[in-house]
């Protein structure tokens, strides 16, 4: 198939798995805004830690290389590259937050959803839409729950067994510690349907560490920090929308609502004059 131009927008919370390519995905958008999903991705190359350094931050900046039409997953917007050890990639410029993220959203909001119900249904046979860019009516609360605090004995064991694009053990192990909370939104649609989505971005589970990191390892100071950021900073001051996508083992099970936020796009909320 042709090259691929894609902007990534989207890194989900690295999960030990039974094989490397599901320990973390990718999801990015073409010119046209048509959601693209590609795994696996090195995480050497989206932490920065073996990049060309050409790229400080991975998020938002347009790639280019060859990818494959995964034949194990239904899903329309999945991928694999076609070279494992990247070396077609093409690293491109990364898009600002100037204007008030304009040029962010010029691509990133093309296709919006207001309807959780229309997504839904568009989440089934023929379309098995799998990604979506939702604008929610309104967001209630950010929803902290206790979660375990450690990974679970298999995935444990087979993170110590993997060795991730020949990436060292210890270094594996440190890019992604298990976040022992489950952070999720409380949200109304335009219809006022009501749900609760877990957020599984990469950036959410960052930013847990590093408050807790600047809290010297506090548990409730970090939580409240985050929170802080997520509900009383975005709530208040930004013009938030969500990046939505399945799970592939609920989509395959037509669970009731397969979807989960695997990111935040956060502009500013822009402030409405009157002319009189």
């Amino acid at each position: 198939m042709p090259r691929e131009k894609i902007l990534l927008t989207v890194t989900t919370y690295p999960l030990p798995s039974r094989s490397y390519d599901e320990l973390v995905c990718t999801a990015g958008m073409r010119e046209d805004g048509t959601w693209i999903r590609i795994y696996p991705m090195p995480l050497s190359y989206l932490k920065g830690l073996k990049s060309t350094g050409k790229v400080k931050s991975r998020k938002y900046t347009w790639i280019e290389l060859d990818l494959v039409k995964r034949t194990d997953d239904f899903r329309p917007e999945s991928y694999s590259p076609q070279d494992y050890e990247f070396k077609d990639i093409v690293i491109g410029d990364t898009i600002d937050t100037k204007n008030n993220w304009q040029a962010r959203k010029s691509i990133c909001l093309k296709n919006v959803y207001t309807n959780l119900t229309k997504l839904i249904e568009d989440s089934k046979d023929p379309k098995n839409i799998s990604l979506a860019t939702f604008k929610p009516t309104k967001i209630k609360r950010l929803i902290i729950e206790k979660d375990v605090a450690d990974w679970k004995p298999v995935w444990k064991a087979l993170q110590d067994q993997m060795d991730l694009f020949n990436e060292p053990k210890a270094e594996a192990k440190e890019i992604f510690p298990k976040v022992p909370w489950k952070f999720k939104y409380e949200f109304e649609d335009d219809e006022g349907r009501v749900s609760k989505l877990m957020i599984e971005d990469w950036e959410i589970g960052q930013l847990y560490w590093n408050c807790l990191r600047d809290a010297d390892g506090d548990q409730d100071v970090a939580l409240e920090k985050v929170r802080q950021q997520y509900e009383t900073n975005f709530l208040e001051n930004k013009d938030l929308y969500f990046f939505l996508g399945t799970t592939k083992e609920w989509h395959t099970r037509r669970a009731n609502n397969p979807f989960v936020i695997i990111g935040v796009f956060y502009p500013k909320k822009e402030i409405q004059t009157s002319l009189f």
